[in-house]
């Protein structure tokens, strides 16, 4: 696609979007309005009151690039570098997952988790394992101000990422990062830990929509054969001792993964705490994510609920 400079934005968004729908991305006007607003430097409400406004050349080549990496179905968050996560900016690189709006559902069950255990005042200790921007642990060290945390990833370049993010939302004297797979690095009291998991069975990820397949990484994806190789190892180890049996867990799951993460935690952990387990669904109103502890079973299941 050309791009010429002298072409308002009102009318480059138009063309902008036509092209990116033609190419098979549902999310073109979006797309084209997120490209040139980082284009030109312009707020979107500066773009809404002017829309005769011309690009320069300058900003037309700038345009014109970020377009021809976006038909090649890079997403948006990856070309821009960034991506805005329950109301908060985090940087994204080809190290990391690109944080996702399903996964703002695993961040209000864990708040909700966290209000009815008191935890808005105390300074509880959170696990993140397989951090990759972070966002997961850095938005509920935000919202939690007086929790702590320590971020896991298999990845070096994942976790200085994480790092940058943390230093972005002020909160790195409150949060450590450590490689390490799943639970390995577990020495201490934890309250909270949270997961979004690689949950893509092996066999399905060449099916994927190439916006996922190209881009994020394959640590980041691959589950296993099943895709439930990581949840094994985290609800297995949820019942060591190390946890106290207050301790909660929260892991974000695939389409149609709730009932065998529930059939992991009873195998594990009995069948009065996975008959007592929690759950969360995402904007379209699928399950996506599950929560579990020892001492929440299927007779306190009611009583929170009422």
């Amino acid at each position: 696609m050309t791009i010429a400079g002298g072409v308002t934005v009102s009318d480059v968004v138009r063309e902008i979007a036509v092209e990116l729908s033609r190419a098979g991305i549902d999310t073109g006007r979006l797309d084209a309005r997120l490209l040139v607003e980082a284009a030109t430097g312009c707020s979107q409400e500066r773009l809404v009151l002017e829309p005769a406004m011309p690009l320069s050349e300058t900003q037309a080549a700038r345009l014109c690039e970020m377009v021809r990496r976006r038909l090649e179905r890079e997403p948006v968050a990856r070309i821009l570098g960034e991506r805005y996560f329950y109301g908060r900016r985090f940087l994204v690189t080809p190290a990391t997952l690109d944080p996702r709006p399903d996964t703002e559902a695993l961040i209000a069950l864990a708040l909700r988790i966290a209000d009815e255990e008191g935890w808005r005042d105390r300074a509880i200790e959170i696990l993140d394992i397989g951090t990759g921007t972070g966002c997961i642990l850095l938005t509920l060290l935000s919202e939690l101000g007086k929790a702590r945390g320590v971020g896991t990833d298999v990845s070096p370049a994942a976790l200085e990422v994480a790092h940058q993010n943390a230093g972005l939302l002020g909160v790195n004297e409150r949060v450590r990062w450590q490689l390490a797979r799943s639970l390995d690095v577990v020495t201490g009291p934890i309250d909270l830990v949270v997961s979004n998991p690689p949950y893509i069975a092996s066999s399905e990820i060449a099916g994927l929509d190439p916006d996922v397949r190209q881009y994020d990484p394959l640590l980041a994806l691959d589950g296993g054969a099943d895709g439930l190789d990581i949840y094994r190892e985290i609800v297995s180890g949820s019942a060591r001792p190390i946890f106290s049996s207050g301790t909660w867990f929260v892991v974000e799951i695939g389409a149609g993964q709730s009932a065998a993460v529930v059939d992991l935690i009873e195998l594990h952990c009995g069948s009065d705490v996975a008959r007592g387990h929690l759950t969360g669904v995402d904007l379209g109103g699928h399950t996506r994510c599950v929560a579990w502890n020892h001492k929440f079973s299927r007779r306190s299941k009611a009583y929170w609920q009422e």
